[in-house]
């Protein structure tokens, strides 16, 4: 089918040029519309629908079902047309309904089993994009925000990837700021046999029993590694510096056994101190003010932002000779740029958004050549956890707040990857753990990774009765005719399209939503369809119909880092469906 849709579209385009070409040499139009095909949303309505008859009317001066008619006219005496298009018909103000042959929609079996764990991948592209997140301060375990973060940056990598993107994942922390004055402070205080709640316990101070633990390992004088660095404690608790340096090496080392359990490794850490240390913050300002861009007023300097969209000029070094936080962000985004990406996009929470304008604003005032709109943002809104019916806030490890870990140790890894990317990043999200738990269909992972499972039971079957997985490349798909097998196989078809819009809108919660209608529409075959028929032929098309399914399900879990098992039990008191 996939090779159906592109000769079809070809055939379209082809056409809707040759309608245009008056208009365009009138003036009346810029450019043919773009040859498209939309999913409608009723299946009796059809396979497809084309819109171009309403788009052009205006500019030919017709009206849009006459219009309609005459492109369909002309559509009919396509070769693509009329080798996979079965009907085309008009519907409401000028809709252009497209229905298939059997022909155009079986066929895409046979190219689901050819592309194999490629199918819906495109060719390498030489171009490459960057994605930064996660990106916490090492300050303190990670959140559920930051798992927010690592679920739906590394799900924008997996997608990145299959449109042919060199990929690379980065992590960007503080090491050199208040927040980690603050956190020496806070474990020196400890050191000193202090505790939160003490009198002289530091009103700032960072309150979780890590500290403790961090305490503890300084004066055992212990080494830690973390993947950007390692450090020996010197065990002086009056060595504030080593204090310091142990202290971001053991949270850094802990923030990696979060991301290790949440199975991601990132390619780069990139430091804020090293943009002070290479001089690529005072190049940045330096750059700035030689372009005219900035202005010096109240003993402050200033960035003209306003010159790029934002509600007002920014400061950028203050009157004490200290930078504000968004001038690092440009010489970050400056030597993002320079480093040759051409794609960049950053997941942060949505208290990032006030950054956004003036970020890309020293971008183009730097005159370096850097597209407007450059980097990319994808905003999250924060996680609330349920559990047992009450929210919970507070971890004993954390002091504060509930970590990635302790999600993972409530539930699993799968669990937290896809529910975490099953709405999209800038809505509320609630996570109820006890939901994530249950193993039947109100469970959305479960209800997809069942999916999975249920097919590697009947090809088993199918196998131990003398089915040969060998012979489904040669499976007659004429037989394949029932309503829920037309279904299912047009939205295995949709999977190429849907993993080019996801990428093109920064949209990996759409992986999420076209995993449960595939899970929704299998689950839909398995109860309507005996898949080892009597007819020995009809059971081997049925199976390759299966195998494709399993393959794309398995896939697009890929994308967003969750497993495909394949053996699951199900809640006694859940429903089993058919056999």
């Amino acid at each position: 089918m996939i090779q159906a849709k592109q000769e079809l579209l070809a055939a379209l385009g082809a056409t809707l040029q040759e309608l245009s070409r008056e208009a365009i040499a009138a003036g009346h139009l810029a450019a043919a519309p773009a040859a498209a095909f939309e999913t409608p949303k009723q299946a009796s309505h059809g396979d497809f629908a084309c819109t171009a008859a309403m788009q052009l009317a205006k500019a030919l001066k017709k009206n849009p079902r006459e219009l309609a008619q005459a492109l369909i006219d002309r559509l009919q005496q396509q070769a693509a047309f009329q080798a996979w298009v079965d009907q085309l018909e008009i519907a409401g103000p000028g809709f252009i309904n497209v229905r298939l042959k059997p022909a155009a929609k079986q066929a895409v079996v046979a190219e689901v089993l050819s592309g194999g764990e490629a199918f819906g991948s495109q060719p390498a592209r030489a171009e490459s994009a960057l994605v930064e997140f996660v990106s916490a301060n090492p300050t303190g375990p990670l959140h559920v925000g930051h798992a927010r973060q690592a679920a739906l940056g590394d799900s924008l990598c997996h997608l990145f990837a299959t449109q042919g993107w060199k990929v690379s994942r980065e992590f960007y922390y503080n090491d050199a700021g208040v927040q980690i004055q603050t956190l020496a402070l806070s474990t020196q205080a400890r050191l000193r046999g202090l505790k939160p709640g003490d009198a002289d316990w530091p009103e700032s101070a960072y309150n979780g029993d890590y500290i403790q633990d961090i305490a503890d390992d300084f004066l055992a004088k212990k080494t830690v590694k973390a993947d950007d660095r390692e450090f020996t404690a010197s065990g002086d608790i009056e060595d504030l510096d080593s204090i310091r340096q142990f202290a971001v090496a053991y949270l850094r080392h802990e923030q990696d056994l979060d991301l290790q359990a949440f199975g991601l490794r990132f390619d780069h850490y990139f430091l804020e101190s090293s943009l002070y240390k290479d001089g690529r913050v005072e190049d940045t300002v330096a750059r700035l003010v030689a372009n005219g861009k900035t202005y010096e007023q109240d003993g402050a300097l200033w960035l003209r932002t306003t010159d790029y969209g934002d509600d007002k000029d920014r400061v950028m070094r203050k009157s004490d000779g200290s930078y504000t936080y968004f001038v690092p962000d440009v010489a970050y985004h400056v030597n993002k740029f320079q480093r040759g990406f051409t794609k960049c996009i950053n997941v942060q929470g949505t208290d990032h958004h006030g950054t956004i304008a003036r970020v890309r604003g020293g971008l183009q005032a730097a005159g370096l050549g850097i597209p407007q709109g450059f980097p990319d943002y994808v905003l999250h809104k924060m996680v609330t956890v349920m559990r047992g019916g009450q929210e919970v806030k507070i971890s004993k490890r954390a002091g504060s707040y509930v970590t990635l870990r302790d999600l993972i140790d409530w539930t699993s890894r799968d669990a937290v990857r896809f529910f975490l990317i099953s709405r999209k990043a800038d809505t509320e999200f609630v996570f109820d753990v006890d939901l994530a738990l249950k193993a039947n269909d109100e469970n959305p992972v479960f209800y997809v990774q069942y999916a999975h499972a249920r097919i590697c039971s009947v090809l088993r079957n199918w196998q131990e009765q003398g089915g040969d997985p060998a012979q489904l490349a040669g499976a007659d798909l004429g037989l394949l005719g029932a309503p829920t097998e037309f279904a299912l196989m047009l939205k295995l078809a949709d999977y190429p399209r849907m993993l080019a819009a996801a990428a093109q809108d920064l949209a990996p919660h759409d992986v999420a939503f076209y995993l449960r209608d595939l899970a929704g529409a299998f689950h839909s075959y398995y109860a309507a369809e005996r898949f080892l028929a009597e007819d020995a032929a009809l059971t081997r098309s049925r199976m390759a119909l299966l195998a494709a399914t399993r393959q794309v399900l398995r896939n697009a879990l890929g994308v967003l880092g969750v497993s495909a098992p394949e053996a699951m039990a199900r809640d006694a008191d859940a429903t089993a469906g058919a056999a």
